[in-house]
């Protein structure tokens, strides 16, 4: 058995993982990221023991914890470079689990963990992976011959800072034009705002109205009646995905890219023109050709992950 531990900026969600990287069992608690990181690790272990003990099963029985963090990791010294979400700097959080709970410990960047949990859950299993997580900002994580890509810094695999629109949009990065200011659902969002102020006879309107508030769904939604206005913004905002995936695509040539985040959830509405902007756009012409699907985890990826990460790494 394995442990998995998600922790993010609301949330540390843990789950106890079989062999397999099927969830056993699973419990969450609040992040509180205002308190000290200490307290943060504390919460990570009793979380642990409680899942353990849920499933009838105890410490004894855990090989590894993999601990899936927002920010840089410095994975071979089970270090928290930098994580600005939680008001970590150079945080030993292997060694303070360890405390704790005395088993090895693997610390992943949250985004490759969850990209690695979504290579485990993809049947038949492709060594070759690519995830893009399209929420907030744009994520994802590669899988290059069954192993996780960090780069020879730990920071490798940042897709969503790929530029698509040179002198485009302002990136909290920085720069100017990166893919996540065009392909993020905060970029959706911003797009179906500015089309609705253009247009105020559009249906989007009136969904906003029931629903409270501009969402990633209120363009789709509006899409699938067939206002005008939102048939724009989701195709265009469909357009700025392809065009990222053709580029990740031609450099890396997966077997496999997967679509994650909740926008994922639209399915063939999605899918089925971003499939086709990329067969029309990509580089190689010949068979066999990356293959584009939706995720299959969601919410369960980044413990999943956290934890098969764990199980192949050198463990503290």
């Amino acid at each position: 058995m394995y442990i998995g531990i998600d922790l993010g900026g609301t949330n540390i969600a843990v789950g106890l993982v079989d062999n397999k990287g099927n969830i056993v069992a699973h419990a969450s608690t609040p992040t509180l990221r205002e308190r000290s990181w200490t307290e943060i690790v504390k919460d990570m272990a009793v979380l642990t023991n409680k899942v353990t003990a849920s499933a009838g099963k105890n410490l004894a029985d855990i090989k590894v914890v993999g601990i899936g963090i927002p920010g840089n990791i410095d994975n071979e010294h089970g270090v928290v470079v930098r994580a600005a979400n939680l008001n970590m700097e150079n945080v030993p959080l292997a060694a303070e689990f360890r405390k704790y709970i005395d088993i090895p410990v693997c610390l992943e960047n949250d985004a490759n963990a969850a990209a690695f949990g979504e290579y485990f859950a993809q049947d038949p299993r492709r060594d070759n992976f690519l995830m893009v997580t399209l929420g907030t900002g744009v994520g994802g994580g590669i899988v290059i011959k069954g192993k996780i890509f960090r780069g020879f810094n730990g920071a490798g695999g940042e897709i969503g800072h790929h530029v698509v629109h040179l002198n485009g949009e302002k990136c909290a990065c920085g720069r100017c034009g990166c893919y996540e200011t065009y392909a993020s659902v905060t970029a959706l969002i911003n797009q179906t705002k500015k089309k609705m102020r253009e247009c105020p006879d559009s249906m989007m309107h009136k969904w906003v109205e029931i629903h409270g508030e501009v969402s990633g769904f209120t363009a789709f939604d509006c899409a699938s009646k067939g206002d005008k206005a939102a048939l724009e913004v989701r195709d265009t905002y469909i357009t700025y995905v392809a065009e990222g995936i053709v580029n990740l695509i031609n450099i890396f040539q997966p077997e496999i890219v997967v679509i994650g985040g909740g926008i994922s959830c639209e399915g063939d509405v999605i899918l089925k023109p971003i499939r086709e902007f990329v067969a029309k756009y990509e580089f190689n012409k010949t068979e066999p050709r990356t293959q584009i699907v939706t995720a299959k985890l969601f919410n369960d990826a980044g413990i999943v992950g956290a934890a098969m990460a764990a199980k192949k790494q050198k463990f503290l």
